[in-house]
């Protein structure tokens, strides 16, 4: 198994920032869904430009009409999703990561089961299990496919009646 951990100072709130990280050259799957999440904690603040930055992430197939949707219903007011996989995120503070950014990503001995694509995992704070996305290779560059890390996790305490 082996793992990659990424530090970022920001959040790109427009593909000319996305662009300008040197993890944007998408030649490691690694690296690649680092940025998918990075790219994510930007959809509260503003949802089109973050398709943009995830269709420059998603290469030469832009998000489906269906994808966008699915993004929409997971991510609407519960943006808090994504910075679950930040260090330093818990449930008891509100999914507040440390900065700079930082996130592990891994694969397994799985990950690599079919030619030209990878499913790449990450730990979210506010789950039990490890959560991944599948990539797709187009020459020399890792391309986000699918994203399957947006199911539900415990609500921010803030959030929670029971806390």
């Amino acid at each position: 198994m082996k793992s990659e951990t990424f530090k970022f100072t920001a959040i790109p709130e427009n593909t000319e920032q996305l662009q300008a990280l040197k993890e944007a050259e998408l030649t490691s799957p690694f690296a690649t869904a680092a940025l998918s999440v990075l790219v994510l904690c930007n959809y509260e603040k503003d949802k089109e430009k973050t398709i943009e930055m995830l269709n420059f992430l998603k290469g030469p197939q832009p998000l489906s009409v269906y994808e966008t949707q699915f993004l929409r219903d997971r991510l609407s007011g519960k943006g808090y999703k994504t910075f679950s996989f930040f260090e330093g995120s818990s449930p008891e503070n509100n999914y507040t990561p440390t900065q700079p950014y930082t996130i592990t990503v891994f694969d397994n001995p799985y990950s690599y089961d079919n030619e030209g694509y990878a499913k790449i995992y990450m730990h979210s704070s506010g789950a039990d299990s490890d959560r991944y996305l599948s990539l797709r290779r187009k020459g020399d560059k890792w391309y986000v496919w699918e994203i399957f890390y947006l199911s539900d996790i415990r609500v921010p305490q803030k959030d929670d009646p029971w806390a």
